[in-house]
């Protein structure tokens, strides 16, 4: 449906209409104390969200890359509104480890010439960043918003449609932020049931 002609900036025009819709109403639930977003999930979100986006923009991701580069911005806001808010301070050693292991994977896309390995490894970084947010919500599942992950796995789902030239080094990012969405509401389906008895 969306794979030629008019389809792929139309799906890119949705994306990018649900990460502006998506983070408004995220980011007011912080402000009233609903969500607490995890800091250091946050600041690797938003380093690594940019480091992709130049990624798929350079791999002729096209109108895809463009949701990607607005939602770096965006969530480069909720990192510091996390801090500022001191939304959620508490720091296990696991969520240290997996900070200052994302951390110091990072200068190693820069060494990647090959595009396909910067993005594998921007994206195992991003995926370290949810351990935080994974290790929280697992402790406390009502604290994030189902219904701001369900956003953005559909957005995920539209930046690939929406993608230029479809390959593992343009869809990879996006799919496995989408998988991380899911992954972060099935432990708050399987945990809410369970602390409410």
């Amino acid at each position: 449906m969306f794979t030629t002609g008019l389809g792929r900036p139309l799906a890119g025009t949705l994306a990018t209409a649900l990460t502006l819709v998506a983070y408004p109403p995220y980011i007011r639930t912080i402000f009233h104390g609903h969500t607490r977003p995890h800091v250091f999930t946050w600041v690797v979100w938003s380093i690594t969200t940019g480091i992709a986006f130049l990624a798929v923009l350079d791999a002729q991701g096209g109108t895809g890359a463009w949701p990607i580069g607005i939602s770096c911005v965006i969530t480069l806001f909720v990192a510091g509104l996390a801090y500022v808010k001191r939304t959620d301070i508490t720091f296990t050693r696991t969520d240290w480890g997996l900070f200052l292991l994302a951390l110091a994977a990072m200068p190693l896309w820069l060494v990647a010439n090959d595009p396909i390995w910067a993005v594998v490894l921007i994206t195992i970084i991003e995926l370290l960043g949810f351990g935080p947010t994974l290790h929280k919500t697992w402790l406390h599942p009502y604290s994030e918003s189902m219904s701001f992950l369900v956003i953005m796995i559909v957005r995920n789902a539209l930046i690939i449609v929406a993608l230029d030239q479809l390959s593992l080094t343009t869809a990879l990012f996006p799919a496995a932020v989408a998988a991380a969405c899911w992954a972060l509401i099935a432990v708050m389906a399987w945990r809410k049931p369970r602390l409410e008895t």
